[in-house]
């Protein structure tokens, strides 16, 4: 089983049937009896719309965990559901990680997924897996670069012979477009939105490059933040440009930075083959293009770009050598956590 346990959705994939489940990573809680009333896709759907007690969380921040017991509970429940339908056996997973997870955090993940019953557990680079996932050959000795965009994080890493070079993590990802858009909306045109509103916004109307027709409109509902009843108000497309902008700059500046700091012979390799895009912020609208022309190298977006990092990671079945040698042991993780971690 391959788990990308990420700070928006949660993808498993299970040799031999490919990816059995890709939910958001959200639990719904009862406020009253601090009980877990849905996972996954049910609690998305009540989203905006929960009953008076219910409340609807994110247990996991910036790709690691924020609150151990939810994220521990919803990944067993994930789990189990990518478990239906195949052989009851023993499970041996293999989790992405980001790039600057510390000890401490590692070790919540794998305690995680030891209560999730999981019965050995490998932990892999999310960069890594993700270049194993776009096509990358561990045994290419040049130098490739992927750039992992999720809700968020933002992950660089340098390839090459099946190891990472150089990588960098920043806990900034997709999501914050989101969050500028509910704020701008907020403070510039008083209306209150929701989550559902920005994410389509985000996904169906806004562009990272200047759209053609600046004019274009499409008219948004929420709530009127002066009257505080039912309102609407309509948007134009060069209205949201800037907002996309400037959030789609600060990971090309991280980017750009990044590919600085390579030594002479992984920068030859990268100036050859540029730059390819894996995660959910990959198929934001004209981001490979923003970045072409950001850094002047070439850019490509990776096949199915959400799903390359645990493509990578089902991949390291096949290849027991290479998973023993890229994969964090448990050992390490419970060994160098610097203080014990308690549910």
């Amino acid at each position: 089983m391959a788990i990308d346990l990420g700070t928006a959705s949660t993808i498993i994939a299970v040799k031999g049937r490919g990816v059995v489940l890709d939910e958001p990573s959200l639990v719904a809680i009862n406020e009253m009896s601090e009980e877990i009333v849905a996972f996954g896709q049910e609690a998305f759907d009540m989203t905006g719309r929960e009953s008076r007690d219910v409340n609807v969380k994110a247990p996991l921040i910036g790709g690691v965990v924020a609150d151990f017991e939810r994220t521990k509970k919803m990944l067993a429940h994930f789990v189990k559901k990518a478990k239906s339908g195949g052989p009851n056996m023993s499970i041996r997973a293999v989790m992405s990680l980001v790039s600057d997870v510390t000890h401490v955090e590692q070790r919540a993940l794998f305690n995680a997924a030891e209560d999730a019953h999981i019965g050995k557990v490998f932990m892999m680079e999310e960069g890594l897996a993700a270049a194993f996932g776009a096509g990358v050959s561990p045994t290419d000795k040049r130098a490739t670069a992927i750039v992992d965009i999720g809700a968020g994080t933002t992950n660089i890493a340098i390839i090459a012979k099946g190891s990472v070079v150089h990588s960098t993590s920043e806990r900034y990802g997709s999501n914050a477009i989101n969050e500028s858009i509910a704020t701008h909306l907020r403070r510039h045109r008083g209306l209150q939105v929701g989550e559902e509103t920005t994410e389509m916004l985000k996904t169906q109307f806004a562009s990272t490059f200047l759209p053609e027709d600046i004019a274009k409109t499409i008219e948004i509902r929420g709530r009127d933040v002066q009257t505080g009843s039912p309102g609407a108000v309509e948007i134009t497309s060069g209205e949201i440009y800037p907002i996309v902008e400037g959030i789609v700059r600060r990971i090309a500046l991280r980017v750009k930075d990044t590919l600085t700091e390579l030594r002479p012979e992984v920068a030859a390799d990268i100036y050859d083959r540029g730059v390819i895009l894996t995660g959910g912020g990959a198929l934001l609208e004209g981001i490979d293009q923003y970045l072409r022309s950001f850094i002047n190298l070439p850019v490509s977006i990776a096949e199915e770009p959400r799903y390359a990092t645990v493509h990578g990671l089902i991949k390291m079945f096949d290849d027991p050598e290479l998973l023993e040698r890229v994969s964090f042991n448990e050992l390490s993780i419970l060994q160098n956590a610097e203080i014990p971690f308690e549910a």
